[in-house]
């Protein structure tokens, strides 16, 4: 079926009380395996790019550098790829944009088929954010496009998006930003800390959830919240790669029994990147101790280069610049590289099964209304009639 809104997708998670995983892809394949395994288990699903993936997609290896044209190759690149791959599906698909930084990041994923977008006024001061969020918001609803809001700052570092301090979502403020701006979604900051290390004994302030959703529940306003920094990075999945050659150390992520539940709690979305990250590198190095002969390879040796050089890494992105036509396109020109999206798509499928498991959205995509951007664009249009 065509894209979804992401707002109809977080509607049915408010009504019957559970939560979607939003997970994060920097590959065609990446993107294939995500929607494969919602179909598995009959879940909607919420692929998102962060702004620094759509530059990566976009051919900009060296993506922390990437330029609007960039961003917009690759805008263009991903949605193509998850288009062709939800026109079969039977499932509700949104493709949304993670962390966009500015208006210009925002509509470049709007005119490359973005759903949703995410702009990131979360740095800036209150009355700022809501100024550029309100902005976003009105070019996007004039698409039917989904907006996504932050309040609040999460400590920790992944891609663009750092801070070393936390600062708590204050319930009260969330409840004015979201009138407003008019946002669909709001991530919250309540104790989630973005990248790998969130510390060995992280703790979820849920109180935060909690009343924000109740103020929100007391004022009539309908915006989900969503929880960023989520990951749980699997210990297993860290010891393996360093048995196999890696050097990862202070990896912790969130407990997964305190995801499981603020998910009913009022948590609508749950991002997770880094778990994908860490499944699709220890995939890798297994590839490469299975079969040693493919380090020699024409196509793929230059993978395990990276992958012996840079052993405390674990970001993909830094392995697999040498397979760029593969990234970008889907293009598998040989048996050798066929080996690495196998990788890269069994990775996507273990850690993402398991969430979609853990946040109880099984069996759902029934449950999610088959509405068009046109449609949603028009019932904005009628929500803003009324409020005038």
């Amino acid at each position: 079926m065509p894209l979804v809104p992401m707002r109809a997708i977080l509607e049915a998670t408010e009504k019957y009380n559970y939560a979607q995983g939003a997970f994060n892809v920097n590959a065609v394949a990446q993107a294939k395996a995500v929607i494969e395994i919602h179909e598995t288990f009959r879940s909607a699903a919420i692929i998102q790019g962060a702004d620094l993936a759509n530059a990566f997609m976009g051919g900009r290896t060296d993506f922390a550098n990437g330029t609007l044209e960039d961003k917009k190759r690759g805008a263009n690149n991903i949605a193509r790829a998850v288009k062709q791959f939800a026109e079969n599906s039977p499932i509700p698909v949104a493709l949304h944009l993670d962390h966009g930084k500015t208006v210009d990041s925002c509509v470049a994923a709007m005119d490359g088929g973005y759903t949703s977008v995410m702009i990131d006024g979360s740095s800036l001061p209150f009355a700022e954010n809501i100024e550029l969020t309100r902005e976003v918001v009105k070019l996007a609803h004039a698409r039917g496009v989904t907006v996504e809001g932050e309040l609040g700052v999460l400590a920790g570092v992944e891609d663009h998006v750092f801070s070393a301090t936390s600062s708590y979502t204050n319930p009260l403020d969330a409840v004015e930003f979201i009138k407003k701006t008019g946002v669909d979604a709001l991530a919250i900051s309540y104790g989630t800390k973005h990248g790998a290390n969130k510390g060995k004994n992280a703790v979820i302030r849920k109180q935060i959830a909690i009343a924000t959703k109740e103020c929100l529940l007391h004022e009539g306003i309908f915006c989900a919240l969503v929880s960023h920094g989520s990951s749980t990075v699997p210990q297993y999945i860290v010891n393996e790669i360093n048995a196999l050659g890696g050097d990862i150390h202070n990896a912790y992520g969130i407990p997964k029994e305190q995801l499981v539940e603020v998910s009913k709690l009022g948590i609508a979305k749950i991002n997770v990147d880094t778990d994908i990250r860490l499944a699709v590198t220890r995939n890798l190095r297994e590839l490469f101790r299975d079969e040693p002969a493919l380090r020699e390879s024409l196509s793929i040796g230059p993978v395990w280069k990276l992958l012996d050089e840079k052993r405390s890494d674990f970001d993909p992105r830094v392995f697999l610049p040498p397979l760029m036509d593969t990234v970008m396109y889907g293009n598998v020109p040989d048996a050798d590289v066929a080996k690495v999206v196998d990788c890269i798509e069994r990775g996507v499928r273990e850690v993402v099964g398991t969430l979609i498991v853990n946040f109880d959205s099984v069996g759902k995509a029934p449950l999610v209304e088959n509405v068009s951007l046109e449609e949603m664009a028009e019932r904005y249009r009628k929500a803003e009639r009324n409020r005038a």
